[in-house]
């Protein structure tokens, strides 16, 4: 029986969450994409907390810019907030999609910006 493609992406999800997981001094961030737009979380998971989040909403990518010009102004203004919270070095979490397009363009972004994978 095949899976749905959101149940596939859940057992890839958990797959993935075995293996990694943050701390206060290196913080998973767990991003997610929807179809209009791309948000990041950076979490704690000894605490199990959410430190800071980022939307496209957020930081304010206009409508009119592409799904990767916003993934991109995402993956700056993750590296800029990280700074100011004194992290460096994260543990990058794809949750399931593929390190491809959006997802891809926010780590680079965020890459070119200080913030060590």
């Amino acid at each position: 029986m095949k899976l749905s493609k959101r149940n596939s992406r859940k057992r890839i999800q958990k797959r993935i969450r075995k293996r990694i997981s943050g701390t206060d001094s290196v913080p998973r961030v767990s991003v997610f994409r929807s179809n209009k737009n791309i948000s990041c979380q950076v979490i704690d998971d000894i605490k199990g907390v959410t430190l800071f989040s980022v939307s496209s909403k957020k930081v304010g990518a206009s409508e009119d810019t592409t799904k990767i010009g916003q993934a991109k102004a995402v993956g700056q203004a993750l590296a800029q907030l990280a700074k100011d919270n004194n992290i460096n070095k994260i543990i990058f979490d794809r949750s399931g999609y593929l390190y491809h397009g959006r997802v891809k363009a926010l780590a680079d972004a965020a890459r070119e910006n200080g913030l060590e994978f």
